[in-house]
C-alpha cells in the first residue's frame, strides 16, 4: 500500500477489518486486501472464496466481471500492456481488452515514450496524461521577440534556400502546397514569391501544371483595372480549402447572365464565348474579367493572368483575308478554356473537417498561427472560427499551445518543428539584409507584426501590403519600403549611414538579380532624391541619374 510516512498501513488495515469494510480474499496465488463490497465481483471473476460473515448484498452475482476489472485497472493505471493486468490477477485478459477496445472503453496505441510495443489506457486517463504533458511543454517554451518571427519566416518557408539545380516542375508542385488558398498578384506570384522558393523558375512550369488539371487559379478581387489576386489550389484540395476570401459583390448584368448561361453548358474557348455571345468583343472580356477576380470563372491556362486584359479587342478588329497562309497564333490572353469554379467545391466536406484542413494548411504555411496571422489572411471567421481544430491538433499532437512570440495573442499554435526552429535562433547571430515583396507571406510586417512607427516622420506616407511594393530589413527590423512602381522610397527608421548604405547595397543587389524590377526612384521620404545624401549613396551604388530620377535596371 503507498500511504504518507505518518500513517502505518497494517494499523489502518486491521481498523477496516474490524469495521468489516476491507477482508482479505486469496488473489492470484497470494493474500489481498479489497474492499467488503467488492467480495462478489473478484468471487465471480476470478474464483476466489469470501470470507464468511459478509452481508448478501455484498455476495450478488456481478455483471461482466471480468470487464468491471479490466475497466477498474484502467481507470487506476496510466498506459499499460497485456501482461501487466495478466499478471495482476493470474489470468489472460487479452480476449476483455479487445471487447473494451470495440466497445470503446479503451483506446490502444504506441503511447509511452520509448515503449516497444503498443500499450491500453482509459480514454480519460489519456486525456488528463495529455493535459499535463502539454502544460509541462508550454513551459518550457520561453517567448521570442517580435524580431525572431521575421528571421524565422523566411527561413521556414524556404526563401533563397533552394539551389538552381534541381529545380522544375516537380519542385513547384512541392512548394506550392503549403501556399494553396493565399491570394497575391499574378506577377507577385511569378515575379516574387515562386522563383525566391524555388531557387528557378520558368512559367512553362505553371502552365503545364494548370494544363494537366493539376493547379488552378481562383480570383480574389480585383486590383485597379486590369488585375487583381488570385489564389492557387490543387484540384483535389478546392473543396477542402474552399474559395479564397473576397469581400466584394458578385458581378450583376445581363452580360455576366448571359456568360454564366454559356459556361453552365461546359467549359468554352474564347472563341466559343464570341460566337455564342452577341456582344462586343472588349465588353464581352471586361465581363468575362469581372467573374473571374469575383472567383465565379476560371481558365486551365495561367497564360491569361499574365496578358493585357484590353487587347484582345484590338486584335480582332485587324482586318485581313479569313484563308491567308499566314495567320497569327492566338494571344495569351485568349488561349484556354473558360469554366465555372462552382463544380470544384460541390460535394465539400462538412464544417468541421474544412477548419481541421485550413488549420493544418496555416500551420503548415507559417510554423506558427497567431490570431493577428489568422486576421490577415482574412478567413470568415476569425481565430475563433479555428481555434476548436486547432485544440484538436494539440491533444493529437500534431501541434503544440503556448506563447511563442511575445506580444502577440495569448493562445499560438505551432507545429513541434517550428517551436525548435524557432527557439534555434540566436539573438547574437547575424540575420542580414533580404528584401521582399511587401505581400510575401515571409514577411510578417503589415500582417502578423505591425509596421514600425517614426516619430519624426512628416510625410505622411505610410508603408502598406500592396502589390509592387517591396520592403528591405537588416537583422529582420524593417527599414526601407520601396513603393509600389518603383518611384519612392520611405525609411522606416530616422536615415543614418550605419543602416542606409547596407539597405541601399541590399536593394541594388535585388534589382541586378532579378529579383526587384526596374526602379526609377524620384522620392526619398517625400522628398525629391536627386541632390539629397540617399542620391548621393545611390549613385555611388550604379544608379544612373537623369534631371528627375534614379534609374536602375537588371
Amino acid at each position: 500500500a503507498r500511504c504518507l510516512p505518518v500513517v502505518t498501513a497494517p494499523r489502518i488495515l486491521a481498523e477496516l477489518e474490524r469495521e468489516r469494510r476491507a477482508v482479505r480474499m486469496r488473489i492470484g496465488g497470494e493474500e489481498r486486501w479489497i474492499a467488503a463490497e467488492d467480495a462478489g465481483l473478484y468471487r465471480d471473476a476470478l474464483g476466489a472464496v469470501p470470507p464468511g460473515g459478509l452481508p448478501a448484498v455484498f455476495l450478488e452475482e456481478a455483471e461482466e466481471p471480468l470487464a468491471r476489472l479490466a475497466r477498474r485497472f484502467a481507470r487506476t493505471h496510466g498506459p499499460f500492456m497485456t501482461r501487466e493486468v495478466s499478471d495482476r490477477y493470474r489470468l489472460d485478459f487479452g480476449p476483455v481488452l479487445r471487447e473494451l477496445e470495440r466497445a470503446g472503453d479503451l483506446v490502444r496505441g504506441e503511447l509511452r515514450p520509448g515503449g516497444s510495443e503498443r500499450e491500453w489506457c482509459d480514454p480519460q486517463v489519456l486525456r488528463r496524461l495529455r493535459r499535463a504533458s502539454l502544460a509541462t511543454l508550454r513551459k518550457e517554451v520561453e517567448p521570442a521577440e517580435q524580431r525572431a518571427l521575421a528571421r524565422f519566416l523566411p527561413a521556414w518557408q524556404g526563401v533563397d534556400g533552394a539551389a538552381p539545380g534541381g529545380a522544375g516542375v516537380d519542385r513547384l508542385r512541392e512548394l506550392l502546397v503549403p501556399l494553396q488558398g493565399l491570394a497575391l498578384a499574378p506577377e507577385v506570384w511569378e515575379r516574387d514569391v515562386l522563383p525566391r522558393r524555388a531557387g528557378a523558375y520558368s512559367p512553362a512550369w505553371m502552365d503545364q501544371l494548370c494544363a494537366g488539371g493539376e493547379l488552378v487559379w481562383v480570383g480574389a478581387g480585383a486590383v485597379g483595372r486590369n488585375s487583381g489576386r488570385v489564389a492557387l489550389l490543387f484540384r483535389e484540395d478546392a473543396r477542402w480549402l474552399g474559395r479564397p476570401p473576397h469581400k466584394g459583390e458578385a458581378p450583376a448584368g445581363p452580360l455576366h447572365d448571359a456568360i454564366r448561361e454559356r459556361l453552365e453548358r461546359g467549359a468554352a474557348f474564347w472563341t466559343d464565348l464570341v460566337a455564342d455571345i452577341e456582344v462586343e468583343p472588349v465588353e464581352l472580356q471586361e465581363a468575362l474579367w469581372d467573374l473571374a477576380w469575383a472567383g465565379e470563372v476560371t481558365n486551365d491556362a495561367f497564360a491569361p493572368l499574365r496578358a493585357p486584359k484590353l487587347s484582345v479587342a484590338k486584335n480582332d478588329r485587324q482586318a485581313g483575308r479569313r484563308f491567308a497562309r499566314r495567320r497569327r497564333p492566338g494571344a495569351p490572353q485568349v488561349q484556354g478554356r473558360w469554366s465555372l469554379i462552382a463544380p470544384l467545391f460541390a460535394n465539400a466536406p462538412s464544417h468541421g473537417p474544412r477548419m481541421r484542413a485550413l488549420s493544418e494548411l496555416l500551420l503548415e504555411r507559417h510554423g506558427i498561427v497567431t490570431r493577428e496571422t489568422v486576421l490577415a489572411e482574412g478567413i470568415p471567421g476569425g481565430f475563433a472560427g479555428l481555434y476548436s481544430e486547432l485544440t484538436n491538433l494539440e491533444t493529437l499532437g500534431t501541434a503544440r499551445r503556448g506563447y511563442f512570440v511575445e506580444g502577440l495573442g495569448g493562445a499560438q499554435f505551432a507545429l513541434p518543428a517550428a517551436i525548435e526552429r524557432l527557439r534555434g535562433l540566436r539573438s547574437d547571430e547575424p540575420a542580414g539584409a533580404l528584401v521582399l515583396a511587401a505581400t510575401d507571406p515571409a514577411n510578417p510586417y503589415g500582417a502578423t507584426l505591425p509596421w514600425p512607427k517614426r516619430e519624426d516622420d512628416e510625410s505622411g506616407r505610410r508603408p502598406a501590403r500592396v502589390p509592387g511594393a517591396y520592403v528591405v530589413t537588416l537583422e529582420a527590423e524593417p527599414v526601407l519600403y520601396v513603393e509600389r512602381g518603383g518611384k519612392g522610397l520611405l525609411a522606416l527608421k530616422p536615415p543614418g549611414e550605419d543602416w542606409l548604405r547596407p539597405a541601399l547595397e541590399a536593394l541594388a543587389d535585388g534589382v541586378r538579380r532579378g529579383r526587384v524590377p526596374r526602379l526609377g526612384i524620384e522620392r526619398f521620404d517625400g522628398e525629391p532624391v536627386v541632390g539629397s545624401e540617399a542620391g548621393a549613396l545611390l549613385i555611388e551604388l550604379g544608379f544612373r541619374q537623369s534631371p528627375r530620377r534614379l534609374t536602375l535596371s537588371a
